[in-house]
């Protein structure tokens, strides 16, 4: 549960704004998201591996990002 400090003569959009960054922040999306469908924890090590070779081949030179 996010909570938004605001005061009394603080603007509603600024408190909105606050919300926003808080709720991007909070990477709930991303967890909802996640929980939408279930996926086998062999798949999610395959793909924490998969993206640590791309990682590494950025590093290396092997691949160049633009």
């Amino acid at each position: 549960m996010l909570i938004i400090d605001s005061k009394d003569c603080e603007n509603i959009d600024k408190a909105l704004k606050k919300y926003k960054k808080k709720f991007e922040k909070a990477k709930i999306l991303l967890q909802l998201r996640g929980r939408q469908s279930f996926t086998k924890p062999s798949v999610k090590r395959r793909g924490e591996v998969l993206k640590a070779i791309y990682k590494q081949n950025i590093h290396s030179g092997k691949i160049e990002v633009k």
